[in-house]
C-alpha cells in the first residue's frame, strides 16, 4: 500500500504540515516499493509451528491478594481454546528476517527507523479507511500491512542489539496485566468509570517511576494536532481543570472568535494565525464536553463535502461544463442541488 501515499497525503488536510515535505520523494519511493512487493509476492517462506501454549489461567480468586495485578510472567496467559493464536506471527518474523539478511531485499535492507515513518503513518490510516468502509477484508490486509511496520521496527531495533518483537509483546502484555488489576487482581471495578479512574492512577504512578509528573506527558508532540489537542483536553480535565459543563467552551468559542475578528481587522498575519488556532482549540474542548469525537465530525463533514461536490461537478459535466468559470450565484444553486439529492 505504499504506492498509494500520495492518495493518502490528499486525502487528510492536516499532511501539508510536518509531512508535506516527505512529497518529492514519494514517486521514487512508489517505483522502489513496486520492485520491492513483486519480489515479496514470489517469496515463500515456511516457519515451524510454534509450541502449543498452556492451558488457560485459573479463576480469579486464585490469584495473589496484592491490591495490584500480579506479574504477568507469573500468569499463564493462552488464548481461548478453540481461537486463532496468533502463532502465524512467527512466520512473518521469518520473512522479515530473510528480507533483511545479506542475502535478502536491498530495498528493505536500505531502510531506516526514520525512513518508515511515513509507511507506518500510511498504514494507519489505511487501516482507519478500512474500518470505516466496514471492508472485512480491506480491514485484515490493512491490519497485516500495520503489523509489517512493528515488526520491521523491531527487526531493526534487535540489529541494534536493543530490543526484538518478543520484547515488543511480552511490554504490552505486562501493561495490559498492570492496568487491569480489575481482571488479573483482586481490585472491583464496578463500571467503566470505575476502570478508567484506576487506569489513570496506575498510568499517574508509572510515569512518576520514570521521572514524568507533568498531566500532559504523553500526548505525543508530533500527533496530528487535532488529536493532540483532544488528548490535551482529556487530560486536563482529568485533573480537574475543565469547564462544568458545555456552556464554557461555548462561550469560550465567542470570546474567542471576537479576538479573531479583531487581528483581523488589524491585519496582524500573526495574531491571525494564533487567534484561529484558539477558535479550533476551543472547538475540540466544545466536542469533549458534548460527547463528540472530533475527529470523527470532523471526518463525516469532510465525506460530506467530497460527495457533494462530486455531485455537482457531475452536473456540471453532464452539460459540457466545469466548476471553473461559473458565477457564484450558479455554483451555490448547485450546491444546494447536491445537498438535496444526497440528503434522500
Amino acid at each position: 500500500t505504499a504506492l498509494a501515499f500520495p492518495k493518502m497525503l490528499s486525502c487528510f488536510p492536516w499532511f501539508g504540515g510536518p509531512l508535506c515535505h516527505l512529497r518529492p520523494w514519494i514517486s521514487m519511493v512508489r517505483g522502489r516499493a513496486q520492485i520491492n512487493l513483486n519480489w515479496q509476492r514470489r517469496l515463500r517462506y515456511t516457519a515451524g509451528p510454534m509450541p502449543q501454549p498452556p492451558a488457560p489461567y485459573g479463576p480469579k480468586d486464585t490469584l495473589p491478594s496484592t491490591g495490584r495485578s500480579p506479574a504477568a510472567a507469573s500468569l499463564e496467559l493462552a488464548p481461548t481454546p478453540g481461537t486463532q493464536t496468533g502463532q502465524n506471527l512467527s512466520r512473518l518474523v521469518g520473512v522479515m528476517q530473510r528480507l533483511l539478511a545479506p542475502e535478502g531485499c536491498p530495498w528493505d535492507r536500505e531502510q531506516t527507523l526514520h525512513s518508515l515513518l511515513p509507511f507506518l503513518v500510511e498504514e494507519t490510516y489505511e487501516v482507519v479507511d478500512a474500518v470505516s468502509s466496514n471492508h472485512p477484508d480491506d480491514h485484515r490486509e490493512e491490519l497485516g500491512d500495520l503489523l509489517l511496520q512493528i515488526v520491521f521496527q523491531s527487526e531493526l531495533r534487535q540489529a541494534e542489539g536493543k530490543f526484538g518483537i518478543d520484547d515488543v509483546v511480552e511490554g504490552i502484555v505486562e501493561k495490559l496485566v498492570r492496568r487491569h488489576p480489575h481482571v488479573f487482581g483482586d481490585i472491583e471495578a464496578k463500571d467503566t468509570q470505575a476502570v478508567l479512574a484506576n487506569w489513570s492512577q496506575l498510568k499517574a504512578e508509572e510515569k512518576a517511576e520514570k521521572g514524568k509528573h507533568g498531566a500532559l506527558d504523553g500526548v505525543p508532540r508530533s500527533a496530528p494536532a487535532l488529536l493532540r489537542a483532544s488528548r490535551l483536553g482529556e487530560k486536563a480535565a482529568a485533573v480537574g481543570f475543565d469547564w462544568p459543563n458545555a456552556e464554557g467552551p461555548r462561550n469560550k468559542i465567542n470570546e474567542e472568535l471576537s479576538e479573531l475578528d479583531q487581528a483581523i481587522q488589524d491585519n496582524n498575519a500573526a495574531a491571525i494565525e494564533h487567534e484561529l488556532g484558539d477558535v479550533l482549540f476551543s472547538v475540540v474542548n466544545l466536542a469533549r464536553k458534548l460527547g463528540v469525537d472530533p475527529e470523527n465530525a470532523l471526518r463525516g463533514t469532510a465525506e460530506r463535502f467530497a460527495a457533494r461536490f462530486a455531485h455537482m461537478e457531475r452536473a456540471l459535466e453532464s452539460e459540457g461544463k466545469s466548476v471553473r468559470g461559473n458565477t457564484a450565484e450558479t455554483l451555490d444553486q448547485l450546491w444546494e442541488r447536491a445537498k438535496a439529492a444526497l440528503a434522500e
